[in-house]
């Protein structure tokens, strides 16, 4: 009887063409992955691989091979975490990514409580500002806005992402304050340059009423981060267009004003993503559970909510 370990670390040689990569995903050396598929090969009596330094391909049997267990791989691994934690706490490495600002200002700190309560999960946060894919990355979790929803892939609603304006009150000391987003036209923009299509986003904000208006932020300083947009505005250069839990705590301290509060632009919800499996894995529902309830307690849905001024 193959190990799992064996399995896993075939598959995903012949899913990234390395026994490095592999490695990297599984949180391996690449010497036991080689040993691992090493093994496999030699326990089924056949080669699955032609090795070079260059490249690692399958053989006609490594295809017929991979073909034949794909499908059950994950579903093998799912029922091993669902034992675990029928017969005990939950365990594993929980790999999430997650957008800087938001996962380190209000997703980190419910670690402590969380890894009190499951010790045996060993979070592996990756922080960027892009929509993963789950399944060919081999996220367990995603928190964010924006990604593709696949069959294969479970979107739960955490709370609204709405976007504001907001500048330092020493920038504002020597500016009227405008009355409409169009207003914000006259003011110093600071704006982003999307990593993923290059150009600069606008908004266009709304108000509770239901009436719209662009808001035309000159592009006097552009970066492509929201925290620098957010240090920016700290520094008083100008006003800047960012999600409410980017900036929450600085409107809380008064380091950050908000200008014309009844006025948001809606960029869809803040959301938890994890792969749809028949037996999801332990350490994956207990995080979104936990994150889920976080937000219900904390009422961080109606706290993010820019229509709430």
């Amino acid at each position: 009887m193959e190990t799992l370990a064996n399995l896993e670390s075939f598959v995903r040689s012949a899913e990234y063409g390395s026994f490095s990569e592999a490695a990297r995903r599984l949180m391996l050396t690449p010497a036991a992955v080689s040993r691992n598929v090493a093994m496999l090969e030699r326990n089924l009596g056949v080669r699955l691989f032609h090795r070079s330094t260059r490249k690692l391909t399958l053989t006609e049997a490594g295809e017929a091979f991979r073909l034949s267990i794909a499908d059950n791989l994950g579903h093998i691994q799912a029922a091993i975490a669902g034992i675990a934690s029928d017969s005990g706490e939950p365990v594993g490495t929980l790999k999430i990514s997650i957008a800087p600002t938001f996962g380190m200002m209000h997703i980190l700190p419910m670690l402590p409580k969380f890894l009190s309560r499951y010790p045996r999960i060993k979070p592996e946060f990756h922080f960027e500002n892009r929509a993963v894919d789950l399944i060919a990355e081999g996220y367990d979790v995603a928190i964010g806005g924006g990604f593709e929803l696949s069959p294969a892939i479970v979107s739960r609603t955490l709370a609204p992402a709405h976007i504001i304006a907001v500048a330092s009150p020493d920038y504002m000391n020597g500016h009227v304050s405008p009355n409409d987003p169009a207003g914000l036209q006259s003011l110093t923009g600071i704006v982003m340059r999307s990593l993923q299509t290059g150009r600069i986003r606008q908004w266009t904000m709304r108000n509770a009423a239901g009436a719209e208006m662009p808001a035309p932020l000159s592009e006097s300083i552009v970066v492509n981060d929201p925290a620098a947009m957010r240090e920016a505005a700290l520094l008083g250069l100008g006003v800047a267009m960012l999600a409410v839990p980017d900036v929450q705590p600085q409107l809380e301290n008064g380091s950050l004003i908000r200008l014309v509060p009844r006025w948001y632009s809606d960029a869809g919800a803040i959301s938890i993503y994890y792969a749809s499996r028949s037996l999801l894995p332990a350490k994956t529902r207990v995080f979104v559970d936990w994150v889920a309830d976080a937000f219900k307690r904390e009422k961080l849905a109606e706290r993010f909510a820019g229509s709430l001024s």
